[in-house]
């Protein structure tokens, strides 16, 4: 009689002759919310999750759309705010105590480490001895750790440096999509097990293709396939008083943001998020346009109406529902998570129901 596989003796002897190997799945535990609900929503599919630690999220866009205030100011925030230790690698120099603080972050330095680095080989060096430390602790005492790069379009390459130093201005456009793909790429691998995320600012370029008109992210097209998120974001002015009432005066910005990838919802997606200047972005922001393009929020005149659900009818004007008020939006999350929720449960007893029948089925054919 032949002798069984026995799968325990395979799993060591791969654990002793390959390095690096881990085994089983690595779905995300835990999340860092990037301070909107309806941008959460559109990245993870939940209204309070947001970014996911294990994976690699980007999010590219002109200057001035709104990057480094979601992702230097909500995430770190965010993060903070559930424990985890950011690294934080400015590599514009722009990123100032006064401004971080002013967005909430705490500057301490037993909560955030921030880095000043222009180089991408030092990055990789950095993010790299970095795990490599981190590896060696007992898995107890691994610290849930958030890596956030502002951003990865100014690094330079050493060709970059050394050309500058010539007065040769071209610039190394060869080397460094490479470079860009392989910091992310090997990242994505020492980080995909642990408790360990990347959060990256890019920049885009207008599309010089007439039948492909959106932007393009610099760096190549290596790190998106790499990366587990891209959204994409756009500026436009926003000219509105705190009512909401048009004023010619720039008030703020009005952040597009296109999900250009994503494993955890549907992609290609797309919000706008108010950010005015003085008041900073509202959470809720963008919530009532994702309710109704979602047919959840219904037009009766000028009112907007949601049926709870209990069957109790919530009807106001646009500009209520957009202040939240009487927690109107708060029912709207509650409802549509429990649904979803109920909608799982569901099909999971289906499943199970399914599998039952087939394995009385199978026992009845013997």
């Amino acid at each position: 009689m032949p002798k069984p596989f026995d799968i325990s003796k395979f799993r060591k002897g791969l654990t002793k002759s390959i390095e690096g190997i881990s085994f089983g799945f690595n779905d995300p535990t835990d999340w860092v919310s990037t301070g909107n609900y309806a941008l959460n929503y559109l990245i993870s599919g939940d209204f309070h999750k947001g970014v996911p630690l294990g994976k690699v999220t980007v999010f590219a866009g002109e200057s001035g759309a709104g990057k480094s205030y979601i992702c230097s100011g909500n995430i770190i925030k965010s993060a903070q705010e559930q424990g985890i230790f950011v690294v934080l690698i400015d590599s514009e120099n722009a990123l100032d105590e006064a401004w971080l603080k002013a967005l909430n972050v705490d500057t301490s330095e037993d909560k955030l480490l921030k880095l000043n680095m222009a180089m991408i080989d030092d990055v990789a060096k950095t993010v790299s001895d970095f795990m490599t430390e981190y590896k060696t602790l007992a898995e107890e005492d691994r610290p849930k750790v958030l890596f956030v790069i502002d951003s990865l379009g100014m690094l330079l390459t050493p060709t970059d440096v050394a050309q500058f130093e010539k007065g040769d201005m071209k610039g190394d456009m060869g080397r460094k999509p490479k470079a860009l793909t392989s910091l992310v790429r090997n990242t994505v691998n020492m980080i995909g097990s642990l408790n360990v995320g990347l959060v990256a600012t890019n920049h885009t370029y207008a599309s010089q293709d007439m039948f492909d008109p959106d932007d393009k992210i610099s760096g190549g097209q290596g790190f998106i396939y790499a990366s587990s998120i891209v959204v994409a974001m756009k500026k436009m002015k926003l000219k509105e008083d705190e009512d909401g009432n048009k004023i010619s005066e720039v008030k703020g910005i009005r952040a597009g943001c296109k999900i250009m990838k994503t494993r955890y919802a549907k992609p290609f997606e797309g919000i706008q998020v108010k950010i005015p200047y003085e008041t900073g972005m509202n959470p809720y922001s963008g919530l009532v346009d994702l309710c109704e393009k979602k047919s959840l929020l219904v037009r009766e005149g000028n009112s907007l109406k949601y049926t709870t659900s209990s069957g109790d009818e919530i009807k106001q004007f646009r500009k209520a529902w957009e202040r939240n008020e009487g927690k109107c939006l708060d029912t709207v999350m509650n409802d549509w998570e429990n649904k979803a929720a109920a909608d799982a449960l569901s099909k999971d007893a289906a499943v199970s129901i399914d599998s039952l029948d087939h394995n009385i089925n199978d026992s009845g054919d013997e």
